[in-house]
C-alpha cells in the first residue's frame, strides 16, 4: 500500500477532490495517477492494492471518491465497498472494471457504488465521473445501466411520494447533484437531504443510485437525456 499522510479535508468546494486508487496492478494505477494527474481540480492522494488495504487507507486518508477495482485478491471490490461505505457514508466509491458481468454491475451498486465505469472510458470520462460522484450526481455507463435497469428489483414503495419528493427522484435520476436540486427548485440543500431521505425511505432504498434506477424503471425518469 503507497500513501501519503492526509491533510485536513479542505472547505473550499473549488479545492481538489481527493482521490484513493485501488486496483491489484500497479501498472493500472500508476497509468490512472498519471492521466489524472494532468487534472489540477483531482489529487490523487493514495493507493492501494486490494480491498483490505483499501480500508486501511480510507480510514487513514478520508478520500473523497475511491475508485474501485472488483476484481482483488485478499478482499474483493464489492466486499470492500460495501464496508467503507458503511464506515465512511459520505466517501463515494467509483466502481472502475474491465468487464460488463451483469453480476459485478448489480453487485457493486447494492454495496453502494454511486457509479460503474469501463477501464477503457476516456480519461475525460473519468475525470467527469469522479467530480460528479464528489458532488454527490451518478454516473453510469450506458451499457451498465440499461443491465441496472432492466434487472432492478430492489425497492417498493411504502408510502406514496408527495409531488416535491416525485420531482426531486426525477432530477436526482438525470444526475442532478443536491446543490443543483435546491437551485432548480428554489430551495435550501438541507430541504433538498431531507426530501431525498424520505424519498429514500419511502422506497426501501439505501443510496441515490438505487432511487435513480428505481425512477427508470418505474417510468418516473427516462434514460433519454438522463447524464449516464
Amino acid at each position: 500500500m503507497i500513501h501519503e499522510p492526509a491533510p485536513t479535508p479542505p472547505a473550499d468546494p473549488a479545492a481538489p477532490v481527493r482521490v484513493l486508487l485501488v486496483d491489484d496492478h500497479a501498472v493500472v494505477r500508476q497509468g490512472l495517477r498519471l492521466f489524472l494527474g494532468l487534472d489540477p481540480l483531482i489529487d490523487v492522494i493514495g493507493e492501494a492494492a486490494n480491498g483490505e488495504e483499501a480500508l486501511q487507507a480510507a480510514a487513514s486518508l478520508r478520500p473523497d471518491v475511491v475508485i474501485m477495482d472488483l476484481m482483488m485478491p485478499v478482499m474483493d471490490g464489492i466486499t470492500a465497498t460495501r464496508t467503507l461505505k458503511r464506515q465512511h457514508p459520505d466517501t463515494e466509491v467509483i466502481a472502475l472494471t474491465s468487464t460488463l458481468e451483469e453480476h459485478k454491475v448489480n453487485g457493486a451498486i447494492e454495496a453502494g457504488a454511486i457509479s460503474y465505469m469501463l477501464k477503457d472510458a476516456s480519461s475525460d470520462t473519468l475525470a467527469d465521473a469522479i467530480h460528479a460522484a464528489a458532488r454527490g450526481e451518478v454516473r453510469l455507463h450506458p451499457e451498465a445501466a440499461k443491465r441496472l435497469v432492466r434487472d432492478f428489483r430492489g425497492g417498493e414503495m411504502r408510502e406514496s411520494l408527495t409531488p416535491k419528493e416525485t420531482i426531486v427522484l426525477q432530477l436526482l435520476a438525470h444526475g442532478y447533484s443536491n446543490r443543483d436540486i435546491a437551485t432548480d427548485q428554489g430551495v435550501s440543500e438541507a430541504t433538498v437531504k431531507t426530501h431525498v431521505s424520505r424519498l429514500l425511505s419511502k422506497l426501501g432504498l439505501d443510496s441515490r443510485t438505487q432511487a435513480a434506477l428505481y425512477a427508470l424503471k418505474h417510468g418516473i425518469a427516462t434514460l433519454d437525456g438522463v447524464n449516464m
